[in-house]
């Protein structure tokens, strides 16, 4: 199943991000719950460092996807929600290792807000992927 990226003539374009996707009819859709900066036994990675909070969050989705059989690829959305006041700019460039050279990036969406679930938490991260 192919995704229609929808990126019309007259608006900002981006290499980061897609400004509609469609998703065709039937889809598998995986929904990637939010994702935050803790490892495998618990702990919060790089306190204080958004740079590698966004690492650690983004690894933390890639094996959602592996595990699900999905591809990072096939994103559909990416929500990222950020402690107000942090600079993202280190968060954003950890993203770029991750996604590449790829074209037809997701569609992507940033919060901030006055705090998550734990105040150590710097950012949180969720996903949409089409599972083939």
């Amino acid at each position: 199943m192919a995704l229609e990226y929808i990126n019309p003539e007259g608006m900002h374009q981006n290499p980061v991000f897609s400004q509609g996707i469609v998703v065709p009819s039937g889809a598998r859709i995986l929904h990637v719950g939010g994702q935050n900066a803790v490892d495998a036994e618990g702990v919060i990675v790089g306190k204080g460092d958004i740079g590698k909070q966004t690492e650690q969050a983004l690894a933390n989705m890639l094996m959602v996807i592996d595990a699900a059989g999905g591809k990072l690829e096939n994103l559909i959305k990416v929500t990222l929600v950020i402690q107000q006041g942090i600079d993202i700019r280190p968060g954003f460039a950890e993203w770029l290792k991750v996604w590449g050279p790829r074209l037809n990036p997701p569609t992507v969406t940033a919060l901030m807000v006055v705090g998550l679930a734990n105040p150590d938490y710097l950012i949180e991260i969720e996903a949409q992927v089409l599972l083939s």
